[in-house]
């Protein structure tokens, strides 16, 4: 048994770390030709829609965990972008990390990948336009992170492997540590048991995951090995999607932060988002 474990662990190992290299090769090349002053200004003057699906590129090819997200978004609200366009931005360069989404393709299959980027596409645009709506931006605090963005460079070979080195530090060891325990999950857990207590038409799985998701901090990287086991196991779709992309989306970490920008009236709401985003797209997985 535990050979098939360390076997199944050293192939993820292997496919995981080329898909890590050449997916993080490519988007360093992207950013050192897409230029952020430009992208804020394509915002800044873009109509509304067209500036919404601005953001949702910038997220893409910015890919941030939620913590390191909050610098790029103090600095958007501080240059005026539109309240609705930062919280686009906010609500998907968590969940759009293209790296994340080459292995989810991979291990989950196209479909999965294609349906979980337009869904959370169309949601975060939609509660970015419902929180402006609403009145929201009043509950944004006045304040400065100092030192909040790098100076830009243009591509560069050095700094483009330099950045990779730099993902490889921050975001390889979580793809590891899920690869390890997707493996032995594969090799240990029965499927049975995951079949018969989380899999089915247990439509209250999706929530309670949602739920679950945001004080459990999981990182997308570690979350997609373990899915794609326990998926095989047979568990349903929808409440692992739920729990991926509120894990994702709202962390414990990433709501500290935003509590020294949001009033906590924004910071609810904030929660309240991705939870609903989380469920949404939970709830539309069992129709894939």
């Amino acid at each position: 048994m535990w050979y098939e474990v360390l076997k199944s662990f050293i192939w993820l190992v292997i496919e995981l770390t080329a898909l890590f290299i050449i997916v993080s090769f490519i988007i360093s090349l992207l950013q050192g030709f897409i230029r952020y002053d430009k992208v804020k200004g394509w915002m800044k003057k873009a109509p509304p829609i067209v500036s919404a699906l601005i953001a949702v590129l910038f997220a893409f090819i910015t890919p941030f965990c939620s913590c390191s997200t909050i610098p790029i978004v103090v600095n958007l609200l501080r240059n005026n972008i539109r309240f609705s366009t930062v919280m686009i931005f906010l609500f998907s360069s968590p969940v759009l990390d293209p790296t994340i989404l080459t292995v989810m393709t991979v291990l989950m299959g196209w479909k999965v990948a294609l349906y979980y980027t337009l869904i959370t596409t169309i949601l975060s645009i939609i509660l970015g336009f419902v929180l402006e709506k609403w009145g929201f931006e009043k509950e944004v605090k006045n304040v400065i992170i100092k030192n909040a963005l790098q100076e830009e460079k243009g591509f560069n070979l050095r700094n483009t492997f330099s950045e990779i080195l730099t993902l490889m530090k921050t975001v390889y060891p979580f793809l590891i540590i899920g690869a390890g325990i997707g493996a032995v999950i594969g090799g240990v857990v029965p499927t049975e048991f995951v079949a018969t207590y989380l899999g089915g038409e247990n439509w209250w799985l999706v929530p309670l995951a949602a739920i679950i998701g945001i004080p459990l901090y999981i990182r997308l990287s570690s979350m997609i090995p373990i899915s794609q086991i326990l998926i095989a196991k047979g568990m349903a779709l929808g409440p692992v999607m739920a729990m991926m992309i509120s894990s994702a989306g709202a962390s414990l970490p990433e709501l500290s932060l935003l509590n020294s920008i949001f009033k906590r009236k924004l910071v609810f709401a904030f929660v309240l988002s991705v939870i609903s985003m989380s469920t949404i797209s939970g709830f539309l997985f069992y129709f894939i």
